[in-house]
């Protein structure tokens, strides 16, 4: 069967342009915002189920030690959305804002917790770029810093502190603190990169009822607490100790963040979205909370 020559050009100038675009339409992107998307969801569980939270703080002779944060979560959860879907071609960055209509969940403990008609949103970053990925882990050092200073503020924590003394001087000080506390419903309130590139998260936590370190049922009739918390990019801290021993195998990023220096915004303060009734109206509605687990 003789084809015809228009339809014959017509289908090899189709065919070029098909090969064109597959070469030019790579998986970098399609990664890296699928990944932003894994991230946003793991944010949006955090805050609507909750995650158990771990800290330690070591000082010694006036010196900072060492400081630990070890946090875990895990849940069934479907209905997630994601609006806001930008994609910072140059450094390779994409953010992804994920939202939730939750209703009734159990929480992280087990407790089955009322969220009414509440609209959750949080945000999420990635990279498929190794390199790029330093700002990135800096924020999410700096998120789970301020999970850390909730948890202290709610259900308080251990400190244990011993001291020496001999002919007036100072022999040895040494303090350590450790906390360990369940916490759910915590919302991000803001976030930022500053000009060194050190990141801060700022969590709010609207508390109806939690257990301190004394274990007693204090009422905080739905008022916010809100901290701020810190990440940074690179361990020049492990540097320092190190300087002595000639050990330096500690971490370092290539890539930094200025404010305002990414294509997409690093400034950011989402807001939930309430519908129906809200706190003042449902004493049963349970907003958020914590729990201590020393």
């Amino acid at each position: 069967m003789k084809l015809n020559p228009l339809y014959t050009v017509l289908l090899a100038a189709g065919m070029s342009a098909l090969i064109s675009t597959t070469a030019l339409a790579g998986s970098k992107k399609l990664m890296t915002v699928k990944a932003a998307k894994v991230t946003a969801e793991r944010a949006i569980i955090e805050s609507v189920i909750g995650m158990k939270i771990r800290s330690t703080e070591h000082v010694q002779n006036m010196v900072g030690q060492d400081y630990r944060i070890q946090a875990k979560t895990m849940s069934a959860i479907k209905g997630i959305n994601y609006e806001d879907i930008v994609y910072d071609k140059q450094k390779d960055i994409a953010k992804v804002v994920a939202t939730i209509k939750v209703g009734k969940v159990s929480n992280i403990v087990g407790r089955n917790v009322d969220y009414g008609t509440m609209i959750i949103k949080r945000v999420g970053f990635a990279t498929s770029t190794p390199s790029n990925a330093g700002p990135l882990r800096a924020l999410r050092a700096a998120e789970l810093d301020a999970y850390s200073e909730l948890g202290k503020k709610i259900v308080g924590f251990k400190l244990k502190s011993k001291t020496s003394v001999e002919n007036f001087i100072l022999k040895n000080d040494e303090i350590q603190t450790k906390m360990m506390a369940a916490i759910y419903g915590a919302q991000l309130v803001s976030y930022r990169w500053d000009e060194d590139g050190d990141a801060y998260v700022t969590l709010r936590l609207a508390v109806s009822q939690v257990e301190d370190v004394l274990r007693q049922r204090l009422d905080y009739q739905g008022q916010y607490i809100e901290v701020e918390g810190s990440g940074a990019q690179e361990d020049d801290f492990t540097a320092a100790k190190n300087e002595t021993s000639g050990n330096d195998d500690f971490t370092r990023s290539s890539s930094t963040v200025r404010e305002g220096s990414l294509g997409i915004p690093v400034n950011n303060t989402p807001k939930p979205v309430i519908e129906g009734k809200g706190l003042e109206e449902s004493p049963s509605y349970d907003q958020g909370g914590a729990y201590n687990l020393q």
